[in-house]
């Protein structure tokens, strides 16, 4: 697909429910005075919420939305020092870098012992997603027009890594930094229910033999929510310590 058919970077102009859940989230578990990194920064809306707080905000981001963020690109070391952030929140961001290791190891870097990293993207692990992968070979928001070549462009490459959460919480472990919440917007499809609490009860008995035989508390345990089978954008932290 042709290059001009996309901007160089896009970003939604609401805030919406995944917005939110995060900015409640960092309220509840910090404290005013405390460090933020909004990276992709996006619109700026959490940032400017959690100023009104009290906070630290700073934005990060390679598009010109407002003339104060700082330029970075998240396929590169980002231009910040070790340990430089109480919280560091990724929205809507890490699906579309070609590395997503790379990044998760970035993340890690920049935050605070004690910090948290917190990171939105789109759930493929729900119901609808599972089903449309079943019958079109592709995960819901990762269809094949969506993504490009920039070949070293700063430039939005669009919907690319589709990682689970467990692929994710692997990254993060291995970098010291240990789960400890998840969460998710609102659902997707709702007029499929009917069949979603039939694929629930299969995936739990699956996660729960898995624990039983395993031993295994994480990630299953934080996994055994109806938000993270049912919710179109996932909502996680891992915590430095």
């Amino acid at each position: 697909m042709a290059n001009n058919q996309f901007q160089d970077f896009t970003h939604v102009s609401n805030y919406p429910q995944y917005m939110k859940i995060v900015e409640q989230f960092i309220k509840d578990n910090g404290k005013p005075g405390q460090s933020h990194l909004d990276m992709p920064a996006g619109n700026g809306l959490l940032a400017d919420n959690l100023k009104k707080a009290g906070f630290n905000s700073v934005c990060g981001d390679f598009n010109s939305e407002r003339p104060d963020y700082i330029y970075v690109n998240m396929e590169k070391e980002l231009p910040f020092k070790d340990s430089s952030f109480d919280f560091v929140t990724c929205m809507e961001g890490i699906e579309h870098v070609i590395n997503p290791s790379h990044l998760v190891e970035e993340l890690s870097r920049i935050v605070n012992f004690g910090g948290y990293v917190v990171i939105t993207m789109p759930n493929v692990q729900n119901f609808y997603s599972r089903l449309k992968f079943l019958f079109t070979g592709f995960f819901y928001q990762f269809e094949p027009e969506f993504t490009r070549h920039p070949k070293g462009k700063p430039v939005d490459r669009g919907h690319i890594s589709s990682l689970t959460y467990a692929q994710l919480n692997y990254l993060f472990v291995e970098n010291n930094l240990q789960p400890v919440y998840i969460d998710g917007d609102k659902f997707k499809k709702k007029i499929l229910m009917p069949i979603y609490f039939i694929l629930a009860g299969i995936n739990s008995l699956f996660y729960r033999s898995k624990i039983k035989a395993e031993k295994i508390e994480m990630p299953y345990a934080l996994m055994d929510n109806k938000k993270f089978f049912f919710s179109r954008s996932l909502v996680a932290v891992w915590k430095k310590s």
